[in-house]
């Protein structure tokens, strides 16, 4: 998630140079209208005026994430999506949530591997009370070893919840990434949850550091969406933000992860599965890539849906699999190296390496022949309905525009990326299938309640 903050002069010379956003709209119906501009303290501000609904989102999203870590000290940006909550200079430890809940609005905050992003939603007349909260934890989060100590007890305890104590949420949150190699891409071969043993080594001097780093205007970026005057939003911004002082300026994230490094095999032992899992993973490359879009359109075609073929052929037909998915990137989009993920649950009687050989057939087949244009076809459609869907809310509209700043450079990509999905053919995807989906990139994960023989 990225934070920014701006200042005065420059945002007046950046309304007088941008067109009114209420002309931008009337460009193009359908496009979401966007306004952008920087102050001097680094931080980017993206309005997207929308009077649909009297309600407001603010979101602040930090260029930093799991990938901007060091082995042996996981968990921080993890850690500090929880910290933020836990007050500053003028706003008491638990007061952020009941003063927005109070104001009539919602909020929350979410890390993957490439960002920190907090949001709340508000009524139209509050904004002004989102965006001095958000200034003022950026400006004098209380990082303090009792604050510290606390949320590292809370985030012991989600792992605790989301990943220890379920049967196979450990493929999603650590075991895939064992795709990527550390000794080459430690950036994206952790978990972003963090080691409980990283957390118990972890230092109050530790976190204040990691938060002084990355926490700063010039690596944050804030997008408001909705109800509001672009004047107001512009003042407000400079009066929260524009005195924040610059961070230094981020470290490098290096990562060489080739393709094709020989297939892999991990058998996890779990209590807690009833029924055997089988997940075959395979190396992608990151969002920006050309291929991107024809390997998430064959995601959908393979595992989205009741008519997707991993559904029809193993569930309904073989009646081998309780559930069958596909997805890339089940974190969200990455700016490293990707990972396509088939997951199954047998059923019950079934075992693992019986899942395990139909995957591998059906995934050998889309290789070898591809899909159907009606498979394409449907995809497309999905993508389409859910980038409508997108534009029906401000808080959707607010963290796609995030998304696409961080990831192409500009958030009118919201606008455009499109055109990459549509464009996509049969051909494309057959030839990305056979590309990337092959055993030789691949990290087949198996999990039962006890050991199985070898």
């Amino acid at each position: 998630m990225r934070l920014r903050a701006r200042d005065l002069l420059l945002a007046a010379a950046a309304l007088l140079a941008a067109p009114p956003v209420a002309a931008l709209a009337a460009q193009e119906p359908g496009r979401i209208p966007i306004e952008t501009y920087t102050l001097p303290n680094g931080l980017t501000v993206i309005l997207s005026e929308d009077h649909s609904a009297q309600v407001v989102n603010v979101g602040v999203w930090y260029d930093v994430g799991s990938r901007d870590e060091r082995p042996g000290r996981t968990g921080f940006a993890h850690l500090f999506e929880h910290m933020m909550f836990q007050g500053s200079a003028n706003v008491k430890k638990g007061d952020y949530m009941s003063l927005i809940e109070r104001a009539g609005g919602s909020l929350n905050g979410t890390t993957n591997e490439d960002r920190t992003w907090y949001f709340q939603t508000v009524p139209s007349n509050r904004l002004n009370l989102a965006l001095w909260m958000e200034a003022d934890r950026m400006r004098s989060l209380a990082v303090t070893p009792e604050n510290f100590e606390n949320q590292r007890q809370a985030v012991k305890e989600e792992r605790r919840l989301r990943v220890d104590n379920q049967p196979y949420n450990r493929i999603f949150f650590e075991d895939m990434y064992g795709l990527v190699d550390s000794t080459t891409c430690f950036p994206y071969a952790h978990s972003v949850i963090g080691s409980m043993a990283d957390l118990d080594a972890a230092k109050t001097e530790d976190v204040q550091a990691f938060f002084a780093e990355h926490y700063a205007p010039n690596r944050a970026t804030i997008a408001i969406v909705g109800d509001f005057k672009p004047a107001d939003a512009r003042a407000f911004v400079t009066q929260y933000f524009g005195d924040i002082p610059r961070g230094a300026a981020a470290s490098p994230v290096t990562c060489q992860q080739p393709f094709n490094t020989g297939a892999r095999r991990t058998n996890i032992v779990n209590p807690l599965a009833n029924l055997p899992a089988v997940a075959h993973a395979y190396r992608v490359p990151a969002y920006t890539d050309a291929d991107m879009p024809a390997l998430e359109l064959l995601a959908a075609a393979m595992g989205q849906g009741e008519s997707s073929r991993l559904t029809r052929r193993l569930t309904r037909e073989a009646r081998a699999t309780a559930a069958a998915q596909a997805m890339v990137n089940p974190m969200g989009p990455r700016q490293g190296p990707g990972t396509f993920l088939v997951f199954t649950v047998a059923n019950q009687g079934v075992s693992a390496d019986s899942v395990d050989r139909l995957v591998a057939a059906e995934v050998a087949r889309v290789a070898a022949e591809g899909i159907s244009e009606a498979e394409l076809r449907k995809a497309k459609n999905g993508y389409r309905a859910t980038q409508a869907q997108q534009r029906q809310s401000v808080d959707n509209v607010g963290a796609a525009l995030l998304e696409a700043n961080a990831i192409f450079g500009t958030p009118e990509a919201v606008n455009t990326d499109i055109e990459r999905y549509l464009k996509v053919t049969v051909d494309d995807v057959k030839r990305v299938a056979a590309k990337y989906l092959v055993p030789q990139n691949s990290l087949i994960l198996i999990v039962t309640a006890e050991k199985t023989a070898s």
